[in-house]
């Protein structure tokens, strides 16, 4: 909320600084979010009055003017100003005036100069030269009362500073200048000035039937008619600049005095033209199929969840959110209906936001507007009718006041021992009494108790935390004892078999991938195509149609990465991100970290795309493919030896999809993206993509120390012929699954061979696989005896497991 220091001044006026009472009402939870001055510095800018405007001999848009700035003779000065003419007051530069800087950061001098060969004296001055606002439409003219000579900041009051408050939700009662000022005379202990409210006289006996059918939206409505007033009258300056400081533009005379009395005392109201209004009023709730075009000019369908206010033939207005179009009032407008009303805060919630707008009186109802003042308030608006567009035959009807369902405050008990204990400092009763009643609030003293009736414009104290707020707000939060918690420190150390997630991060970007971080809100498309989700898990209020579940892969998110990318011409992309999926799980209970019915495990997924290495003369560019991803999985797992098995995922490419086993728990998967994505998502290349369980990845065993032996391996190569259909995995296990006793070290696959055609040797479907074996001993050298017999030991086992044969 925005208001200027000197209106809030009005009401309570305490002996501090601008910036002191800034940091006053910070201290007491009001926010001061920003600080700054209605006008920049500048000097010697006077009230000026054209004497005399003629045009320029030489120059069209030029006029030469006589200005009478109270020295006692004329100035001439040179102005391009198209409103520039006889008779008008504005400001005036004189010579040797500082204007505030302009685009280049240095303050504008004036100095007596010529145009056009015509000298002038000074120069005359717009709102925008002023910097006091962007207007374009020339200089800035001036009421027929401001005194010549006197000083521009006088006149205009512009050594005044514009607070913005950053307010809470529950600091309702300060949303407005009166508010704030009860608050600070609370706090400073100055006195407050209550403005004086007196009742219009009744001139005409005119009511409008008005029915309120749903008292669980409108507790109290209020209203009066007013007739024969001037729709047409100018808003004063004085109002329309109170308006502008408070960030509220003028529209008309009534729509700103309606303003201006819910920036004066918090309460929005509505005028609505009593001669559109057909019949009576009806408050209620709306009906399916309802339209109202509002005051914005937009058209909205209501439905029974918002309230409205109608007459016996159509809708009116949105109830305490904004008028509608067909009663607004108008110039050709004579009489009107000035309505303020209570609506219950839960009826007034969320509405506009339903319809992508919010409004002042929108903020303010849905929070809680005071439901006891709704007639004084009303006579505060009708009293500025009258004093700005009243003419001779304007006169008012009676006050029509309708109670149907107001709150009904319940006694909230402070206990003073409680308080302390939650404030964290010594108080005693007659401090937290002297703080309550510095607030305004009834209260009844106990045995260590206070208890407090809360006044009607208190939506905020419901229990005993809300009071033990109050006192402290009122002690000041910069007050409060500074004494460090006391609790016993005890470090958190990771395990030495697991490392942490930032050691996985800084071993994928080893590797060439660049970290993402994306939202768990997803598409739920994604969700039944690639993770194969028939039931995600749905918010109830998502932020964006295309967010509405919760991701249980994030393989989704990558793949909208890597689109987002290859539309801004990316040709190599290689991302990974680390983040938590959301699973249904009925076996889940509620934990402090679990919630019962859903797990969330952490997961680590990455995409490789386009080229397997950045453009460089030493390597093709060859595209990245199934293998090179395989290897980064088991660089990210090493030491730990991955096996990976043919598998199906609902997001892979049934042909080119693995899963990824270790001791015997499958932790994830790896394979190129399904062609049928591939397709739909217009990729012109199939993506890599893994996604492993983290708590796998973290694993990484403790190293044992093993000594390295004295006695040379021996190395023997051998070919065995095998089906096409053969895995290497298969037959690596066969290798290592042979009797060797102990004397096979490592075998590694170096060679394979195809023939073209069937030969003595070899069919067609069959092909050769080159092993070599590394064999050795911790106590001696090994014989022949012993190298044969282990190496006939592995050929049995390749025979009887892969059904392999030695290769002639």
């Amino acid at each position: 909320m925005q208001f200027p220091e000197s209106w809030l001044r009005e009401f309570c006026n305490p002996p501090l600084s601008t910036e002191a009472l800034a940091e006053t009402l910070t201290m007491a939870g009001l926010e001061v979010e920003e600080l700054k001055p209605v006008a920049p510095p500048f000097t010697k800018i006077v009230v000026g009055e054209i004497k005399e405007a003629v045009q320029h001999p030489d120059a069209d848009r030029l006029r030469i003017c006589q200005v009478d700035v109270g020295q006692g003779s004329l100035l001439n000065i040179v102005c391009g100003a198209p409103n520039a003419r006889v008779g008008i007051k504005v400001p005036c530069a004189l010579v040797g005036a500082e204007l505030p800087p302009g685009e280049d950061g240095k303050p504008f001098l004036i100095k007596v100069g010529k145009l056009r060969g015509v000298e002038s004296q000074g120069m005359l001055c717009s709102a925008r030269e002023l910097k006091l606002f962007e207007d374009h439409g020339g200089l800035l003219e001036l009421g027929a009362d401001a005194s010549i000579g006197q000083n521009i900041r006088e006149h205009l009051q512009l050594d005044d500073a514009l607070f913005t408050l950053k307010l809470t939700p529950n600091l309702a009662h300060c949303l407005s200048v009166y508010g704030v000022a009860r608050e600070v005379a609370a706090l400073t202990g100055s006195p407050l000035k209550t403005p004086a409210i007196t009742a219009v006289p009744v001139g005409d006996q005119t009511r409008l039937p008005v029915r309120i059918s749903a008292p669980d939206l409108c507790g109290r409505f209020s209203g009066r008619v007013v007739r024969n007033v001037n729709t047409k009258a100018a808003t004063p300056a004085w109002m329309v600049d109170r308006l502008a400081r408070c960030g509220q533009r003028s529209v008309t005379a009534l729509v700103d005095i309606s303003n201006y009395v819910m920036f004066e005392l918090g309460r929005p109201s509505h005028i609505f033209d009593l001669d559109k209004i057909r019949g009576g009023l009806d408050v209620r709730w709306g009906k399916a199929g309802e339209t109202l075009k509002l005051l914005n000019g937009n058209t909205v369908a209501v439905d029974e969840k918002v309230g409205v206010i109608a007459d016996d033939v159509q809708v009116e207005s949105l109830a305490g959110i904004m008028g509608g179009d067909a009663t607004a009032v108008s110039d050709d407008t004579q009489n009107v209906y000035v309505e303020a009303a209570f609506w219950w805060p839960k009826s007034i919630a969320g509405r506009s936001r339903r319809y992508n707008f919010s409004t002042d009186a929108g903020h303010r109802f849905e929070r809680g507007v005071d439901p006891g003042l709704t007639v004084e308030h009303i006579e505060r608006i009708t009293q500025l009718i009258i004093d700005i567009c009243g003419t001779a035959d304007t006169v008012c009807g009676p006050m029509d006041d309708q109670q149907v369902n107001l709150p009904k405050p319940a006694p909230v008990t402070l206990r003073v021992a409680r308080a302390a204990k939650v404030i964290g400092m010594p108080l005693t009763q007659a401090q937290c009494l002297d703080a309550l009643q510095r607030l305004g609030l009834p209260v009844t003293q106990g045995e260590g108790t206070l208890t407090v009736m809360p006044p009607s414009y208190r939506f905020d104290l419901q229990i005993e935390e809300d009071l033990i707020e109050e006192v402290v707000r009122m002690v000041g939060y910069d007050h409060l004892p500074q004494i460090p918690p006391l609790a016993p420190i005890t470090a958190s150390i990771r395990a030495e078999a697991e490392r942490g997630p930032f050691a996985v991060r800084r071993a994928l970007a080893s590797l060439g991938y660049q970290e993402t971080i994306n939202f768990s809100f997803v598409e739920e498309r994604w969700e039944h195509e690639l993770a194969g989700n028939p039931n995600p898990i749905k918010l109830l209020n998502p932020i964006a149609s295309q967010m509405s579940v919760m991701r249980s892969s994030l393989l989704g998110s990558l793949l909208q990465v890597l689109k987002f990318n290859l539309d801004r011409k990316a040709s190599r992309v290689n991302v990974f991100e680390l983040g938590r999926v959301y699973l249904r799980d009925a076996s889940s209970q509620n934990t402090d970290t679990t919630v019962a019915g859903f797990n969330q495990p952490m997961r680590v997924a990455g995409l490789a795309y386009g080229p397997r290495a950045a453009l460089q003369w030493g390597q093709s560019d060859a595209g990245v493919d199934f293998f090179d991803v395989k290897g980064d999985v088991q660089s990210l797992l090493a030491p730990l030896q991955a096996v990976f098995s043919p598998a199906t995922h609902p997001a892979m490419h049934p042909g080119r999809c693995a899963s990824v086993t270790i001791g015997g728990v499958d932790v994830g998967f790896v394979g190129e993206l399904h062609p049928r994505w591939r397709q739909s998502y217009e990729l012109p290349h199939a993506p890599v993509l893994f996604e492993l369980a983290l708590d796998a990845v973290l694993t990484r065993p403790v190293p044992a120390f093993k000594s390295v032996s004295k006695l040379q391996p021996v190395e023997r190569d051998i070919a065995v012929i095998v089906a096409e259909g053969v895995t290497h995995a298969a037959v690596m296990a066969a290798i290592h699954g042979a009797d060797t006793r102990d004397l096979l070290k490592s075998a590694n696959l170096f060679d394979i061979y195809r023939p073209q055609q069937a030969n003595a040797s070899m069919q067609l479907g069959e092909k050769s696989l080159a092993v070599r074996l590394v064999l050795g001993s911790e106590d001696a050298t090994l014989t022949d005896e012993q190298i044969e017999s282990a190496v006939k030991a592995v050929l049995e086992s390749l025979s009887s497991r892969v059904q392999g044969r030695l290769r002639a």
